[in-house]
């Protein structure tokens, strides 16, 4: 489309809007009546460690959405002389997970529990036994029912418990629901009644009754919505909360909050049953929409689904880039100590290509990326740790190849378990997120990894809040009875199958060796949280 058509769109509200809380960065995404993308805009932001919890608070919040919004809007009257006034639909995702409890008078009762935190040990194990089913210490459940063996003094006055993402679409509608993707992160969810878990809420009804709280947990979690589904419309409240300049008019529809892992896969054309994506940034996971349940719970697998319902398996690891980009930043620092100022572009792509002439096992250098706990390998803990041993072969390119397996090396400790203990079958892998900014580099060292091709998209650097822009788009553009997965590729995806690369015998072989080596150091990792030195 041309500027004039993309004006016209705007004018005539033929937009969809989507907004994603990711770790560090908001990002909102405006896409015009063939889901192409038109403006964008963003905000920069970071968790806190708190009293040792990881948390942002609700100032952050509003702050960073009201933020992202105005630049957008401020990118699409650069582009195309208009303000917004308007949208055709709009929709809100967040990280999933967390743990956000209000009261009656619609109070944060307690700071914002981010998924970062591994806190809830003991819960999470009990919840396991009670349901015979994973429950990941980052889930809402989780959260609460250790909050409940905590004793904490604010459970007895909980009257919501929401995600990110569902709060900041109760707050702009007024509306208590939630995508069932994200609702997936909160509690289990029946696959055939496409809801929570009847069964397993009455357990856990059995299990608090003795506390004799006012509240019963069907009653104070959203209410789960698939995909397409009403979920209400901006309020006049709403629009202020979201557009401090007064423009945007109320009456927007909103389309069902989602977690980041739902609108991943939305945004790499990933809800068919054996296709899967991986997101790499700040975290790491995968997911994979399975033909059929798994034989058994595994800690180290998540149960959730796509957003409309179907099962997924995901991989998830707290830690990715973190450490990855902490490195970068001190090379960055060397070049303006010797005068050369660098675009960072050009120095992660040049590190990131130098690391693909590194042995292809990283020389026996070893790295763990822990900046928090890491549920899939069991820390509650972490610390940036950087190993090598005299007879190693430390060289830049070495180095620099270790902090890239390491970044994805939790994440593969599940899904080694889904191809080599379940045997599930892929038709195609997508990578997405800042691990695969730079061509070639991460997506090659995911193939090797994983022993699969692996995809990624020219729109991959979208990321989620494309992905729950195009959820807001289904909400207003589908035909009756379209579902999901024929939307996106019929009428996003037509054609746009991406470049992939395929796995390297040598890689895959260097790649097997390196997590040999790494499931080896662990203990090394033990000693560093255990020292009392940091």
């Amino acid at each position: 489309m041309g500027v004039n058509e993309i004006r016209e769109a705007i004018l005539n509200k033929k937009t969809a809007l989507g907004i994603e809380f990711g770790s560090t960065r908001i990002k909102a995404v405006l896409v015009d009546d063939t889901f192409t993308p038109i403006a964008s805009g963003g905000y920069t932001w970071e968790n806190r460690l708190e009293n040792g919890i990881w948390t942002y608070s609700l100032d952050d919040i509003w702050k960073g959405i009201q933020a992202s919004y105005q630049d957008m809007a401020k990118d699409v009257q650069e582009k195309y002389g208009v303000e917004i006034t308007g949208l055709g639909a709009l929709g809100i995702s967040a990280m999933m997970h967390g743990y956000m409890p209000f009261n009656k008078e619609g109070e944060l009762m307690v700071p914002f529990r981010t998924w970062r935190n591994n806190i809830t040990g003991e819960a999470s194990a009990r919840l396991l036994e009670l349901f015979n089913y994973n429950i990941p210490q980052r889930w809402s459940i989780a959260h609460l029912y250790q909050a409940i063996l905590n004793g904490e003094e604010h459970v007895k006055d909980i009257d919501y418990i929401a995600t990110l993402d569902a709060y900041v679409h109760w707050k702009l509608t007024g509306k208590r629901v939630v995508g069932i993707g994200s609702a997936s992160g909160m509690f289990p969810i029946d696959i055939e009644t496409k809801d929570y878990n009847a069964s397993m809420l009455e357990k856990f009804e059995a299990l608090t009754a003795p506390y004799g709280f006012p509240w019963k947990i069907r009653d104070i979690l959203p209410k789960c919505l698939l995909a397409g589904e009403d979920a209400g419309c901006l309020t006049e409240e709403g629009a202020r909360l979201l557009d401090v300049s007064g423009k945007l008019q109320a009456g927007v529809p909103l389309c069902p909050p989602e977690g980041d892992a739902g609108t991943g896969m939305v945004a790499t054309n990933s809800v068919k049953q054996r296709t899967g994506n991986t997101s790499a940034g700040t975290s790491a996971f995968s997911m994979v929409v399975l033909e059929k349940d798994l034989s058994r719970p595994y800690t180290e697998i998540d149960m959730v689904t796509t957003p409309d319902g179907a099962l997924v398996a995901m991989a998830h690891s707290n830690n990715c880039t973190t450490d990855l980009n902490s490195w970068v930043g001190l090379f960055k620092e060397f070049s303006q100590a010797m005068g050369m100022e660098v675009d960072m572009d050009k120095l992660y792509g040049t590190l990131y290509h130098k690391a693909m002439e590194g042995d292809a096992d990283c020389g026996g250098l070893l790295s763990y990326c822990y900046f928090s706990g890491e549920h899939m390998t069991g820390f509650e803990e972490g610390r940036p740790l950087f190993v090598k041993s005299p007879e190693s072969r430390f060289n830049l390119a070495n180095f620099m190849r270790t902090h890239l397996y390491t970044s994805i090396a939790a994440m593969c400790v599940g899904l080694n378990i889904l191809f080599e203990k379940e045997d599930v079958k892929l038709d195609r892998l997508m990578g997405h997120g800042g691990l695969f900014k730079t061509a070639g580099v991460g997506q090659q060292i995911l193939a090797d990894a994983v022993n699969a091709p692996v995809s990624v998209m020219s729109t991959a650097g979208e990321g989620g809040a494309w992905g729950i822009a195009l959820l807001a788009s289904y909400l207003i553009n589908r035909e009756e009875g379209e579902a999901l997965e024929d939307f996106l590729d019929k009428k996003v995806f037509a054609g746009n199958e991406g470049t992939t690369l395929e796995p390297t015998p040598e890689g895959v072989a260097g790649y097997r060796v390196f997590m040999e080596n790494y499931m080896k150091g662990l203990g090394i990792e033990r000693a560093a949280v255990e020292s009392g030195i940091w």
